[in-house]
């Protein structure tokens, strides 16, 4: 029988110190609950991921101190054993780093092991940093327990298809009592139940029982949910800890089994996640709630328009930081319909929010007349619209700068993907919340949160309207784009095809080839295709994204702005 901790934690990348006296107060917890064996996640240490700050000399040193933090520390909880992330130096050939795993007690390493796979796809870049491991099979005697050891992305090979090297056959036949994984897998729609596929299965494939310890919190783009869990090889999984908060649990094994820590049945692990909508509200007010934190924002700001955007973004950003951190400001112009002033008053009252107003009319006349004089030639059209965006772009940057709010960026995925938005005017901003989502999800999101509360969080008027840009007189999105609900589909077979959900693939697809059908459906397809890949250069340029689904923009889709695209 063991006694054992998962400390599911909130890290700071490059906060090494801070790491350790958050993984220290685990540890004092799990010695309290009588463990001998304490599990963090992967790279905990230093954070996931640190990225090129591995290539900086002072980080170096700072890792170093951190190892040595973290051996007195374990002195201060005898018989306890640390499985800690860490980066490890090496000597020789190739990269700087491994991507290690220590184990330490009473002030010594019992164990180094070294990540074997090294992921390099989508938002991952490993290899940058990183040489692999020795194929071997780290088995250490803990208790009465022999634990094997593995790092997140050695136990997604039991298919053998990405890699020759598969580190769960090498545990298989070192015969441990049970597998500890610690990882840092980021969240993202139907993740939590693609894990506990991969690993149940690799669980019965290989009979061995599996501790799965995740970190949480938001880093950049990347939100990371937690929900550690413990499979059973018969069972699949028997035991998860909580999902997008911080989590430190006590486990008993014993007789091939995980238990609680009083030697009971834990309860009932639900197969389902959460639904579509809640999981993108948890996952996007938590990656908000870390960003403006680890940035050093209390306050945000968000202007708006009276539309569906603005209003959501808004509700979250409330309900992330409180009502009383968020401003937003309405900002209109010759070209705003009443009704769009009149819907920011009653979003902002509804949500407890301050609304400034800002009119532009007379700045876009001034500046009208100005290039007029300056080039004889009238400031009209397109220019003229976006020269509106920009001027609101700039009056949030003036507010930003004087009061030093963060200002969040209002545009969806379906704009982001065409360029149906103004660079330096509505791009402008130091994150975006629903970059990651399509425009009808928005409005399910939207919807959702009003069901959520039992009440108008977001006006019906703002939900109902069609959609409109007002800067141009009875401008709605239509003139220029296909109805959402069919963009969307296009959208999503173009970029991420057979990364959705089988489900959502399936339908997109089979959407794109009725389309195909038709002469028109056929010439909208090339004209969506031929709009993604010309804008790219304007996503390079947009903030940082809250990534929510399989293939976001950012990191997770890396593709050249100069390219001949057919």
């Amino acid at each position: 029988m063991i006694t054992l901790t998962l400390a599911q934690l909130n890290y700071t990348v490059g906060d090494v110190a801070g790491n350790v006296e958050r993984m220290a107060a685990a540890a004092r917890r799990a010695a309290r609950d009588g463990s001998q064996m304490v599990v963090f996640s992967e790279l905990s240490l230093t954070g996931y991921y640190p990225g090129d700050m591995l290539d900086e000399t002072p980080f170096k040193a700072k890792v170093e101190a951190g190892v040595q933090a973290l051996l007195a520390a374990s002195r201060e909880c005898p018989g306890l054993a640390w499985v800690v992330g860490a980066p490890l130096a090496r000597n020789g050939p190739g990269k700087a780093w491994h991507n290690g795993l220590l184990i330490v007690r009473d002030g010594e390493v019992l164990l180094r092991y070294a990540k074997q796979l090294l992921p390099t796809y989508n938002i991952f870049d490993e290899r940058r940093h990183f040489e692999p491991g020795p194929d071997i099979a780290p088995v250490l005697q803990i208790g009465d327990a022999r634990v094997g050891f593995m790092i997140c992305e050695d136990g997604w090979n039991d298919h053998g298809a990405d890699y020759e090297v598969n580190p769960f056959r090498r545990l298989q036949d070192a015969s441990p009592d049970f597998v500890v994984s610690i990882n840092a897998s980021p969240s993202e729609i139907g993740k939590r139940e693609l894990r506990h596929k991969v690993f149940a299965d690799a669980s019965a494939q290989h009979r061995l029982p599996l501790l799965y310890v995740n970190q949480i919190g938001g880093q950049d783009q990347i939100v990371f949910d937690g929900a550690s869990f413990a499979v059973q090889p018969a069972q699949g999984v028997v035991f998860e800890t909580h999902r997008f908060e911080e989590d430190v649990a006590t486990l008993r094994f014993d007789g091939g089994r995980f238990l609680t820590a009083r030697g009971g049945t834990p309860p009932r692990v639900n197969p389902q996640g959460l639904p579509t909508m809640a999981f993108y509200r948890a996952q996007i007010v938590l990656g908000l709630r870390d960003y403006a934190r680890r940035c050093g924002f209390r306050q945000v700001l968000v202007g708006s328009s009276g539309g569906i955007d603005s209003a959501l973004t808004l509700a979250l950003a409330a309900e992330a930081l409180g009502a009383e951190n968020v401003a937003a400001v309405t900002m209109p112009s010759r070209y705003s319909s009443p009704g769009s002033v009149d819907d920011s008053v009653a979003l902002c009252r509804n949500l407890g929010v301050t609304l400034y107003t800002h009119p532009i009319a007379e700045a876009v006349d001034v500046y009208a007349r100005q290039f007029e004089a300056s080039f004889a030639h009238p400031l009209q059209g397109l220019p003229l619209e976006n020269l509106q965006a920009r001027i609101r772009g700039t009056v949030l940057m003036e507010y930003s700068n004087t009061f030093g709010h963060l200002l969040l960026t209002t545009g969806n995925k379906s704009e982001l993907s065409v360029g149906y938005c103004t660079l330096y005017g509505d791009t402008n901003g130091g994150l975006g919340l629903l970059g990651d989502l399509y425009k009808t999800e928005v409005f399910a999101l939207s919807r959702h949160l009003n069901e959520a509360a039992g009440r108008e969080r977001i006006p019906v008027a703002i939900i109902d309207k069609p959609p409109s840009a007002e800067l141009a007189p009875g401008q709605k999105d239509t003139d220029s784009l296909p109805p959402y609900e069919v963009l969307d589909e296009i959208l999503r077979f173009v970029i991420e095809a057979e990364r959705l959900a089988p489900d959502e693939y399936r339908q997109a697809r089979d959407f794109v080839e009725h389309l195909r059908g038709t002469p028109d459906g056929r010439t909208l397809i090339d004209r969506v295709r031929r709009m993604v890949a010309r804008n790219e250069y304007k996503r390079r340029q947009a903030p940082p994204m809250i990534r929510v689904r399989a293939k976001a923009f950012g990191a997770g889709r890396q593709m050249p702005i100069a390219a001949q695209y057919d």
